[in-house]
């Protein structure tokens, strides 16, 4: 099997897919075909022409970016693929981004152990991450 990283963002279909495949929160179609046309940069990974992973930049690319939708099908996960998501994710940010940039995500467990290989830390207790739903 050979796993190929391209610099590209997912159709909304694909998009979708890959969430619930990866057991993340829903969207409406809408919603994604918005959000995925203002992404910063986005990288998906291919199992010949079969989408199996995915990760996203969103932000203003220039004080803040957020890594966010980073998944791997469960028919791929432990074979190290997030790790590759996150490699290319990490050098568009160190390579194309301002040094000063504020890289943010959630992180769910146990996959914050994975951001932490790519320096990622807590921001507890001087900071604390938040989030709601616009409705």
């Amino acid at each position: 099997m050979t796993i190929s990283v391209i610099t590209t963002t997912p159709d909304p279909e694909t998009y979708l897919s890959l969430r619930a495949a990866g057991g993340l929160s829903r969207y409406d179609r809408e919603a994604a075909g918005i959000g995925l046309k203002n992404s910063l940069y986005s990288v998906m990974l291919y199992d010949g022409e079969t989408p199996v992973g995915m990760g996203r930049l969103v932000g203003d690319g220039g004080l803040f970016v957020q890594v966010t939708d980073i998944v791997v099908h469960p028919d791929y996960q432990g074979q190290g693929l997030g790790q590759k998501i996150m490699a290319a994710l990490v050098e568009h940010i160190e390579t194309e981004l301002p040094p000063s940039i504020y890289v943010s995500l959630i992180a769910d467990v146990p996959a914050n152990r994975l951001y932490e290989k790519f320096g990622f830390r807590e921001t507890a207790p001087s900071s604390l991450g938040m989030a709601r739903r616009g409705r």
